[in-house]
């Protein structure tokens, strides 16, 4: 039975002694240190031969069923018995388990994957996990730190654009008295915009410095594989690629190109009404009516949709109806 458990518990490094259910249902599982690696001293790796006493205890690890696992580790406390090594006792430990830790490392590292991969929030996790706010987000921090420290994919096309986060702060100098921009709402965010590397980056700011600081953090083989870069008509983000990706094609993204034409629609056909009938539009004219028609793409109308814009655009006697 034992040697079962302890390979339906699968944490490497402790084998299950015995299992108890509790009178409210609860089932408290008690573990033994099965590594051998355990009992040398984490300051001088040298081996333990003496055994100073016990401890008991009681790490958390992933959810098991409905009503869930208590887990007791009872462990021993070792002399060292090298003479000039600081460290005179120590406790057991395994990878899974380090000393002073109380949640196994697979749990650790799960809380982190739920919110990097999953989309999950912070405070989602902590509930589903039994987990405090402070541990699920330092568990994201270092599942995070994976990702940013992993070599960017190689991009063909770079996109660039700004995204709007909170409200800025402003502190004001001692010295000179003068109010200093400390946290900017804006932030800078980098792209791959035509393969599947997603977000590669993203820098407080929106300046050209702040562009050409997050460049500078990239490797030069990197950058020298960039043909395009998108942007919106922003001269800032264009002045900033002239001077850190010259060799690179600047494009204009079809979202912007599509929204600046839609917004001259609208101007034309505000400022057309306005010349024909020396007003502004109303709900009975067919350029009011036509108006969301106007910004839809031709391959999301139907033909009956168009035939029924276009000729109530030309004309048929309607066009110069007042209301």
């Amino acid at each position: 039975m034992d040697n079962d458990t302890t390979l339906l518990f699968d944490l490497d490094g402790l084998a299950v002694a015995r299992v108890e259910r509790l009178e409210d249902g609860t089932r408290r599982v008690h573990l033994i240190t099965a590594d051998g690696q355990a009992r040398a001293c984490p300051e001088c790796g040298v081996f333990a031969t003496r055994v100073k006493g016990s401890a008991t205890t009681r790490p958390r690890d992933l959810p098991y069923g409905e009503s869930g696992l208590e887990f007791r580790w009872h462990k021993r406390r070792w002399w060292c018995r090298e003479p000039g090594c600081p460290r005179r006792s120590f406790t057991e430990q395994i990878p899974q388990l380090p000393a002073g830790a109380r949640i196994t490392m697979r749990l650790r590292g799960a809380a982190g994957r739920r919110i990097r991969d999953a989309a999950s929030t912070v405070i989602q996790a902590a509930r589903d996990l039994h987990l405090s706010w402070p541990t699920v987000m330092d568990a994201f921090r270092a599942a995070a730190h994976e990702v940013t420290q992993a070599p960017l994919p190689q991009v063909k096309v770079l996109g660039i654009d700004e995204t709007r986060r909170g409200r800025p702060r402003w502190e004001q100098d001692p010295a000179t008295g003068k109010w200093i921009l400390t946290r900017d709402r804006w932030h800078t965010g980098f792209v791959d915009a035509l393969g599947t590397g997603g977000l590669l980056g993203q820098v407080e700011g929106r300046t050209v410095a702040d562009v050409l600081a997050w460049l500078a953090t990239t490797p030069l083989a990197w950058r020298k594989s960039i043909e395009y870069v998108a942007i919106d008509m922003s001269t800032t983000y264009r002045a900033a690629v002239r001077t850190g990706l010259p060799h690179a094609t600047v494009v204009v993204d079809h979202f912007h190109v599509v929204q600046l034409a839609n917004r001259m629609l609208s101007m034309v056909r505000r400022r057309t009404t306005a010349a024909m009938r020396g007003r502004r539009g109303c709900a009975s004219d067919p350029g009011w009516k036509a108006r969301r028609r106007l910004l839809r793409n031709r391959e999301d109308l139907t033909d009956e949709q168009f035939a029924t814009m276009w000729n109530a655009l030309l004309g048929e006697g309607k066009i110069g109806r007042r209301c």
